[in-house]
């Protein structure tokens, strides 16, 4: 079973690499390294803290649009070009088929969120590099031990290890939309369809949490508006849980538990959307 899903998984990634990835990553960089630029005349501390939280929104909102169209068009795609009747005619069952796609997708998804962070180290670094050196000619004439600490100041700021937290749970966010993605499109008609109802379920998902606190705030909610929420947030996953930009961005210190808590949170999405997606798809007439 592992030998064929990672085959299948082998091929899937092939494909969507030669499609997609190198678009968005080519977006990316061209804004992050273009913003260096632009921010040259904040101070280093506001600097790097907007070129952290732009790099890491364009981080997440890039790899989430990735999960989305590019797993939407993988069963549509199959049908039509026939692929799927040819695999599936092998002794592979169709959750060893399902789960291989998915898995392409994944294997997508970490390669690019590794290499839009490994572009965003790169700039920091850079950046990092080139305010030490204008700093070091303007402390030039101040004794040793004061500009020594303006600089480790400068270094404190552009080094933060809450990075890699933050593009791991990017990576697991878009996780969870490609396996929601993947069981939209295991009972949807079209790529259209599954493509706008697994965009309305991710903004549902960032939109909830807030909508949550305000209605149950108010006075007058009453047992049917707490089960609407229940429901709404029994099916759509809480994307906002996985928004840690602004502890990162004002180089607060995540949490251990809460880091943790967030993984568990999104393995627990793709699971059960994994699941429901292979029992969907079991029943489903090709």
């Amino acid at each position: 079973m592992i030998r064929r899903t990672a085959a299948i998984a082998a091929v899937t990634w092939t494909e969507l690499v030669r499609l997609k990835v190198f678009y968005f990553l080519i977006i990316f960089a061209l804004l992050v390294i273009g913003n260096s630029f632009f921010l040259a005349r904040f101070s280093f501390e506001e600097e790097f803290q907007m070129l952290k939280d732009i790099a890491l929104g364009a981080m997440s909102i890039f790899s989430s649009l990735l999960a989305i169209l590019a797993t939407a068009t993988l069963l549509p795609k199959d049908r039509e070009d026939r692929t799927i009747y040819t695999i599936l005619a092998k002794p592979v069952s169709r959750t060893e088929y399902l789960l291989g796609k998915l898995s392409g997708v994944f294997l997508l998804l970490a390669l690019a969120v590794l290499l839009m962070g490994a572009v965003f180290a790169v700039v920091l670094l850079l950046r990092t590099q080139a305010l030490l050196h204008i700093a070091a000619a303007e402390m030039a004439a101040l004794p040793p031990a004061e500009s020594q600490a303006a600089l480790d100041k400068i270094r404190a700021a552009g080094h933060d290890p809450n990075l890699l937290a933050g593009g791991i749970v990017i990576m697991v966010k878009a996780w969870l939309l490609a396996a929601l993605t993947m069981f939209i499109s295991t009972f949807a008609t079209s790529t259209i369809f599954t493509t706008i109802t697994a965009f309305a379920a991710y903004f549902i998902g960032h939109l909830q949490a807030t909508a949550r606190e305000y209605w149950l705030a108010a006075s007058d909610s009453g047992f049917f508006t707490k089960s609407v929420l229940a429901v709404v947030a029994l099916i759509f996953p809480d994307l906002q849980a996985f928004n840690l930009v602004d502890d990162i961005v004002t180089g607060a210190q995540i949490p251990a538990p809460i880091f943790w808590k967030t993984l568990a949170l999104g393995a627990g999405y793709i699971a059960v959307y994994t699941a429901l997606a292979a029992a969907v798809f079991h029943n489903k007439e090709l």
